[in-house]
């Protein structure tokens, strides 16, 4: 079983990643793309925020 650091730093990689993903979508007006992404996001960020993640430095995105 994973510990919690394990699974923050998991999560964190994929919050980054996702981020990384929109910020090119939205450059290519992919609007579809952006939308799917954007779930992800608000995913990573809602469990990441309950795991006591401060996302102030890593969200570029801060929607």
């Amino acid at each position: 079983m994973p510990s919690n650091g394990e699974i923050i730093e998991r999560n964190i990689n994929e919050f980054q990643k996702v981020q990384a993903h929109m910020m090119i979508a939205k450059e290519e007006n992919a609007t579809k793309t952006y939308a799917s992404l954007r779930k992800d996001y608000r995913s990573l960020k809602a469990v990441l925020t309950s795991l006591g993640v401060n996302l102030t430095d890593i969200d570029e995105i801060k929607e």
